[in-house]
Order: C-alpha cells, then structure tokens, then sequence
C-alpha cells in the first residue's frame, strides 16, 4: 500500500514537472478552434523580441508561430516602410545584415548612402525597394553563433501580415509594434494626403480592431502596446489612438532622433511628469537599469523605482540564453537572470529573443504550475 502511494505521488510529481513548458497549438490547428484563453496579466509580460529569434531569423512567420507556441503574451516587432508606403516588419533601416540582398545582382545599383540623424549611413535601404521587390529576397539569422539552418528560407513579411499571426493564434495574443525610425521615415516616403508614417501604422491598427486604454474590455480582447524611441510620434499619436504607448529608452547619452535630447533628461522625474500624460510605461535597455562593469552587474539605479513611482511600467530589453550575453553574476544561467529581474529589480515585461526559456521559468515558479 505504501509502495502503491508513493508511485502515485512520484508519477503525479512527474507530470507537474514536465509541464513546465507549455507548447500551445499553433494557429489554424484544430485544438485552437474554440474559445480562445485570456491573455495573462497576473504576472510580468513575456514578450518575444522580433519573435522567437534566438532560434529562427527575427521577425519572420516562423518566428512568431514559434514565440506563440512557446508561451508569448506578446509579439514583438519594428514597422518600417517600402517605396511604396507599405508597412513592413523589419529592424534595421538597411536590409545587409539578415537578408540575401547583396546576392541579388538586380538590386546592385541599389547600394546607397543617406544622412542618418547627422552621419552617413551606407547600405539597401528599405524605403528603395518596393514591396514586390522586397518579397523576393529571403532572410537569414543575424548572429553568426545562432542557428544557420534557416537561412534564405522566409520572406519579409508585412505590418498586416504579423497582424494576422496574432489574430489567428489559438489564444489571445498581443501584438507589441514599434514606430521604428520615424523621421527617417517620413523623410523619404510620401503618402497621399500628406499622412505621416506615424498615422499609416495607427490607420492599419485600426483596420483590425485595436484600441482602448490598457485592460479595458476591447483592449483584453485585442491586447496591444505601441512603442518607439522617438516621443513626439508617441505623443503625436495620443490624438490618434487611446491605446498604450511605451517609450523605449536607449543608453542615457545617446540623442533622441527626433527631439535632440539625451536620455538622461528623458528618464529624468521633470520627464516623467510630462511624457507620462502621453504613455503607460518605459522600455528601457537593461544596463539603464543596472549597469555592467567587466561583464558583472553594478547596483541598480532608481529608474525603477522611480518610473513606477509615476504609474509607469518598465519594460527592459533584451534578454539573450546566449554566454555573449549573460552577465558573469548569472553563472551563465538565464533563469537566474530572469530570477533576478523579476524578483528583485521588479519589471513589469522582459523583451526576449528567447520566449520559451522564460515562460519555462514563470511556469516553473508559478504556485499553479
């Protein structure tokens, strides 16, 4: 009877255990057809940065059906534009880096140089290719000691695109856009009527259905967070959409592209006072937070304490599984940097390339796992 009890309570302990990692059923599966789970808001958001892209090339399909999968609440990803004003997901303002442009001998004249916030920038920039043509090239995984197996197999894919990954996903999904380069932008492609970049990205939202304030009903439903680093389009667009807005904050001496101040001063209290009229929250890069000295963790600064002192959220990125990237405090362990982040440094959000490593982590410390 005893052996009988003991093997019960050793198999019930292996299936707790080994559902750490939740993979959910992708979209368009039949386990996901009916009513859709909630997104979770009793714990900080798991929001997978451009997509799983720790395993697959950043803000492909792929990506962000592995993010869903793996436990996201939120996928991430940076809007730019084409030639012809279409919203496309994608990071750097140059296609060099992950995709397969420069083997592309029709585009060679393509190669250019533009002013880029005062110095010269070099490269295929998106805004010299069309949609169509953008479509033809393939992308590939930015970091060399990333899996290449990928590599030229996925398309760019579009601003509507990711919206319908996460309209389509078997639970509810939020989707994190950042208003990426916005001055640039707006300098180099021209819509009719003369609309802003800023008000093509707010537009295409609408189209779908998002809006609200943060956890209001329609905003539970269709869960959303507008981003970028530039605050006069957060603010600009405040008169376009109630939906939250995060201003992302890059290291503390680097210049705003649109408003000529450091970050420094944008992280100061007189800025909070003022931009949180506007957003919900900061998203901050990590060291902002608590610097790095020889590749180890310093005391954290206040910018916590003193973002949530006026109701803001923080969202920090990003958080890699990668040696390169975890800190020597963490014994090249990143559960003990999610541990850490969440437990003591208090974050509301934490950007990852790697969504299932922390949902593994929440799962595993959660008391209903």
């Amino acid at each position: 009877m005893i052996l009988t009890r003991c093997l019960s309570l050793i198999w019930l302990f292996l299936l707790t255990s080994c559902a750490g990692r939740t993979l959910y059923p992708l979209p368009g599966s039949k386990e996901g057809k009916s009513a859709k789970l909630p997104i979770q808001t009793s714990r900080p958001y798991n929001i997978a940065h451009r997509g799983s892209n720790g395993e697959i090339p950043e803000e492909t399909a792929p990506a962000y059906l592995r993010a869903i999968e793996e436990g996201a609440d939120f996928i991430e990803t940076d809007v730019l534009s084409s030639k012809d004003g279409v919203l496309i997901c994608f990071h750097d303002f140059t296609l060099d880096d992950t995709t397969n442009v420069a083997s592309h001998r029709e585009f060679a004249d393509r190669f250019r140089t533009y002013e880029v916030q005062g110095s010269n920038k070099t490269g295929f920039f998106t805004f010299d290719f069309t949609l169509k043509e953008l479509k033809k090239l393939r992308t590939k995984q930015r970091f060399t000691f990333r899996d290449q197996q990928y590599n030229g197999k996925y398309p760019i894919i579009t601003f509507e695109e990711f919206i319908t990954i996460a309209r389509d996903a078997p639970r509810v999904i939020g989707i994190y856009p950042e208003i990426k380069n916005p001055v640039l932008m707006n300098q180099h492609v021209k819509w009719p009527g003369g609309k802003r970049f800023e008000d093509k990205v707010v537009e295409t939202l609408k189209k779908y259905g998002y809006g609200g304030s943060y956890l209001s009903k329609k905003w539970l439903k269709k869960p959303l967070f507008i981003q970028s680093f530039a605050p006069s389009s957060l603010v600009y667009i405040s008169n376009l959409t109630d939906s939250p807005k995060v201003l992302l904050i890059d290291d503390v001496t680097v210049l705003t592209e649109d408003t000529n101040q450091t970050y420094a001063e944008i992280t100061s209290d007189v800025y909070f006072n003022y931009i949180k009229q506007y957003v919900v929250g900061i998203g901050p890069w990590k060291d902002t937070v608590v610097p790095v000295s020889n590749n180890y963790t310093q005391a954290p600064t206040d910018l916590v304490k003193r973002a949530h002192e006026h109701n803001l959220q923080v969202h920090p990125y990003t958080y890699r599984n990668e040696n390169e990237y975890l800190h020597l405090n963490f014994s090249q362990d990143p559960y003990k940097e999610y541990e850490y982040w969440i437990n003591e440094i208090g974050v509301d959000g934490l950007f990852t390339d790697f969504t299932g490593s922390l949902h593994n982590y929440q799962e595993w410390t959660s008391p209903w796992s």
